[in-house]
């Protein structure tokens, strides 16, 4: 099983990102860059990726992170910007960018990163950057051009209630999420 835990954006989200996709698409369509596009409904902001597991592991990964999500409470945080990894001038990946002021999604990245990690997964060495993947693309290219009419665009708000923990299959139509653990945050009411 390939592994992650992420955040499920909201469908006003994703739909925003959607379209910031499009003009994405349009825009390496015409230089013609060759992108996988993420399906809309694949949008997510993944807190930890844990990669190849045994199926019979998934139970222990569902007790830990449960164990260090215990007493996070629900946030928001908004879709903003976009850009790419490792730069726009050779770019790899696509993203939708995150804004979470408050530091609420870096703290639960940490949260499942030291919970995967107690469990012998490895560690990840980059710094957490809270993204929405959009598009994947086959060869490294110069994406500066399909980025520049979304780098300053507001998308919109997601108020995360949980987090989840998905298998990645990998098809020939591109990847589909299953869920495979789902933690709940705790909701104050509002006043």
């Amino acid at each position: 099983m390939r592994l992650f835990i992420g955040v499920k954006i909201s469908m006003d989200a994703v739909e925003a990102v959607s379209g910031a996709a499009q003009v994405m698409r349009a825009a390496a369509d015409a230089a013609g860059v060759k992108v996988r596009w993420v399906a809309p409904a694949a949008y997510h902001v993944t807190l930890k990726f844990i990669g190849e597991a045994r199926p019979e592991v998934v139970p222990a990964v569902r007790d830990s992170v449960r164990e260090m999500l215990a007493g996070q409470s629900a946030f928001d945080f908004a879709t903003r910007s976009a850009g790419a990894f490792p730069g726009a001038d050779r770019a790899r990946v696509l993203w939708v960018g995150v804004d979470d002021p408050g530091g609420h999604l870096t703290r639960m990245a940490g949260a499942c990163e030291k919970a995967v990690v107690s469990l012998g997964f490895k560690p990840e060495r980059r710094p957490f950057h809270p993204h929405v993947t959009v598009g994947r693309l086959r060869e490294v290219a110069d994406c500066q051009g399909l980025l520049l009419p979304c780098t300053e665009q507001g998308y919109s708000e997601t108020r995360a209630e949980s987090v989840t923990m998905f298998e990645s299959i990998t098809k020939s139509s591109g990847s589909e999420y299953v869920v495979r653990a789902e933690w709940p945050l705790s909701v104050t009411p509002a006043s």
